[in-house]
C-alpha cells in the first residue's frame, strides 16, 4: 500500500504538524481551501469512513473540536478577515468528494468572503411523506447493522 497520509503518520513523509497523540495526527493541508486547513486522520490506515474504529473516530472529532477552538484563537486572517466560523467536513468516497484513499477530517476556518460554500438554500424542501419513508428506510439500515 502507498498512502501518503500513512507515511505522513510514519513521519516517512513531511507535514507541518500542528497536534499528535497515539490515535490521531493534525497537519495542514498542502491544498488549503482557506488559511489554516487542518486535517484529522488517523493513524492506523482507514481508507473510509466505516473503516474508523468508533473509539477512533469519537476521538477524531473532539480533536478536531480543539483544531477549532485553535483556529479561532490564532488570529489566522484572509484578506484582514478574522476566523469567523468552522466547518468540519469528512468526505467519504469518490462521489462524495474524497481525494485521498485514507479517511480524514477536514477542519475548515471560515472568513467573510472566503468563496467556500457548501450551501443549499436553493433546494427543494422535502415533503412529509418523502422524509418519513427515507427515515424508514435508514432505521431498517440501521437496524441491520451489527452495535458499535
Amino acid at each position: 500500500m502507498n498512502c501518503i497520509f500513512c507515511a505522513i503518520a510514519k513521519k516517512e513523509a513531511p507535514a507541518a504538524v500542528v497536534y499528535e497523540d497515539e490515535q490521531c495526527l493534525a497537519f495542514l493541508s498542502i491544498q488549503p481551501i482557506t488559511p489554516g486547513h487542518v486535517l484529522v486522520i488517523p493513524k492506523a490506515h482507514a481508507s473510509g469512513l466505516g473503516d474508523i474504529p468508533p473509539q477512533t473516530c469519537g476521538h477524531m472529532m473532539r480533536v478536531g473540536q480543539r483544531m477549532a477552538a485553535a483556529l479561532r484563537e490564532s488570529g489566522l486572517s484572509l484578506e484582514e478577515q478574522p476566523c469567523e466560523g468552522i466547518n468540519l467536513l469528512l468526505c467519504d468516497g469518490a462521489v462524495a468528494g474524497q481525494t485521498v484513499g485514507h479517511a480524514h477530517l477536514h477542519v475548515l476556518a471560515r472568513f467573510v468572503g472566503d468563496g467556500f460554500n457548501l450551501g443549499h438554500a436553493d433546494l427543494p424542501i422535502a415533503t412529509p411523506q418523502v422524509l418519513g419513508e427515507r427515515a424508514e428506510q435508514i432505521c431498517r439500515a440501521l437496524a441491520s447493522l451489527p452495535p458499535n
